[in-house]
């Protein structure tokens, strides 16, 4: 569960460090296409990284 929040920290604090306010509304899109990315290379890290995904938007909606 941890490694879920600091993975959508990590995004919003890259995002805001940025300034690029249209990517804060992406986080959930970014994760899912580092999930995806992953994928064949490390499976268990990339169903961290839609879980992330999962629990941030249920947090936005």
């Amino acid at each position: 569960m941890r490694s879920i929040f600091s993975h959508i920290a990590h995004f919003i604090h890259a995002s805001v460090a940025s300034g690029d306010t249209h990517a804060v509304e992406g986080v959930a899109k970014n994760l899912m296409e580092r999930a995806e990315a992953d994928a064949g290379r490390d499976p268990h890290h990339a169903q961290e990284l839609r879980s992330a995904a999962c629990a941030y938007l249920s947090v936005v909606r």
